[in-house]
């Protein structure tokens, strides 16, 4: 009679959310309350806002067997050459990865929640002027912990289908230019592993 062999099915380990503060991390816990996404967003792997420390959390990550989301506000680059040096670094060497991905917004991450309620790739000039015209539609949003905090900027933020529209509208205006987000990858990664339908 022929022994059982117990199999456990290996499932893919959750990616992981690096993020430059505290806006990507409040974001990103609320994605994952309302839509149950499955990804890791720890405290741990937010608040170093530089390519040396970002690039010391990726080695973690993928030394672990994970995958390596970084969002990250893209304007720094344009006042920092060696700043700038040490992201396009990193860029290239993780250009053919899957396992990390570098999800930038120019000139902040706050560009990518306006996309949300307003087709537009127009430039601005400073993390100040977007939320200037955020402001329209989240006319409270600041960068505290406080607003940030409460989950129902991020809940208005994509009823509606607005989370769908800012995905579209990131991936028709495409990466370069002054004004774009690689925002819309993240949903590429997470939503091919979210164990349940929304």
């Amino acid at each position: 009679m022929a022994r059982r062999v117990e199999t456990k099915s290996k499932r893919e380990p959750m990616p992981t959310i690096i993020g430059a503060g505290i806006t990507e991390q409040c974001y990103f816990t609320h994605l994952k309350a309302i839509f149950d996404y499955r990804v890791k967003v720890r405290p741990r792997f937010f608040g170093n806002e530089t390519a040396d420390g970002m690039a010391k959390k990726i080695a973690e990550v993928i030394a672990d067997g994970g995958t390596a989301i970084c969002v990250y506000d893209a304007d720094v680059s344009t006042w920092n050459a060696v700043e700038r040096g040490k992201l396009e670094k990193l860029r290239i060497r993780y250009a053919k990865s899957k396992r990390v991905i570098l999800c930038d917004s120019m000139p902040a991450a706050e560009y990518w929640f306006l996309l949300h309620y307003e087709n537009t790739n127009r430039h601005f000039g400073t993390s100040g002027a977007v939320i200037q015209e955020l402001k329209q539609f989240l006319p409270d949003y600041e960068k505290s912990e406080k607003f940030l905090g409460n989950r129902k900027w991020v809940a208005d933020m994509c009823s509606e289908g607005k989370l769908d529209q800012a995905i579209a509208r990131a991936k028709q205006f495409g990466y370069e230019g002054e004004s774009y987000s690689r925002m819309d990858q993240v949903f590429d990664i997470i939503n091919g592993i979210k164990p349940k339908a929304e």
